[in-house]
């Protein structure tokens, strides 16, 4: 996930007008007190549209007040669409803040808006605006927890391999165990279908138990029996395949960062010295191994 600062480095170049450069400066850093001003309005703009929509969504709440919700939303949506325009003026790369993770997600912030006048109850997609509360790791310098995200996120993309392929063999035993259900118990025991026969059995073995279909007859509440314990087994294989992996990549990531001094590894990613002789590492290069 990219930064805002990465996807505007450049900004202040030669051609820029004073006042578009101090409209970034506002909008997109954190480095002055009007721009930290700016950030903390932000975040209590969002965070109240935001709760307008869950109290709208409360029906005791919305009797009577439908109008002023319905203020309130395209009072955000507005003030929200001239702040995603500001944005795109002033930045200079357009194009790639507009398919950056916040640029998409500015996007879908204020479109269900607009969207509704075409489409009834599409206003509550506005609850995406969640997301834009993102923002409070660049504002608060939490840097090293956007850090922690992505190694996370690392690690789900080199387990994704395994996990499809084990997600494939649950969804041929569900196909296989709920068309043996349908068999047996039929449609006179709730089994009317074989996709409802897959629905139970997914229910089952993933432990849930919603009890809306069970089964009647001996040989079903065996069956039944043999998926349930099956599915105890199975839980923690995702999870095992998940956490190899996450220790891979920190591992992985802590040989990146090389001493320059006794040329030892083994790093944390926010050490700032070398826990063999404790020099500096705060501007020492990443030792890849190649």
């Amino acid at each position: 996930m990219a930064t805002e600062r990465t996807l505007t480095d450049g900004h202040n170049e030669a051609g820029d007008s004073e006042a578009k450069r101090k409209l970034f400066r506002v909008i997109f850093l954190s480095d002055t007190k009007l721009a930290r001003a700016f950030d903390i309005v932000l975040m209590v703009m969002i965070a109240l549209s935001v709760a307008v929509i869950m109290l709208e969504s409360v029906g005791e709440i919305r009797f009577g007040h439908r109008n002023v919700f319905r203020s309130l939303e395209w009072f955000f949506t507005i003030l929200f669409s001239i702040e995603y325009l500001l944005r795109l003026w002033c930045v200079r790369k357009r194009w790639t803040y507009a398919r950056s993770f916040y640029g998409v997600v500015d996007l879908l912030a204020i479109v269900p808006g607009y969207l509704s006048l075409m489409v009834t109850d599409t206003g509550y997609l506005l609850i995406i605006r969640v997301l834009r509360l993102l923002r409070l790791f660049r504002i608060l310098k939490l840097a090293r927890y956007v850090g922690a995200a992505d190694t996370l996120v690392e690690a789900l993309s080199h387990s994704r391999r395994k996990i499809l392929v084990f997600l494939f063999a649950i969804l041929t035993l569900v196909t296989v165990f709920g068309s043996m259900m349908y068999l047996i118990e039929g449609p006179e025991n709730g089994f009317t279908s074989i996709p409802r026969g897959i629905y139970w059995a997914i229910v089952t073995l993933t432990t849930v138990g919603y009890g809306d279909i069970t089964p009647h007859t001996t040989l079903g509440q065996m069956v039944s029996a043999m998926v349930m314990v099956l599915g105890y087994g199975i839980i923690a294989v995702p999870t095992g395949i998940y956490a190899a992996e996450l220790r891979d990549v920190i591992v992985r990531r802590r040989d990146l960062i090389k001493c320059a001094e006794c040329g030892r590894t083994g790093h944390d990613d926010d050490a700032k010295f070398c826990k063999f002789c404790a020099s500096n590492l705060t501007h020492q290069e990443l030792f890849t191994g190649d």
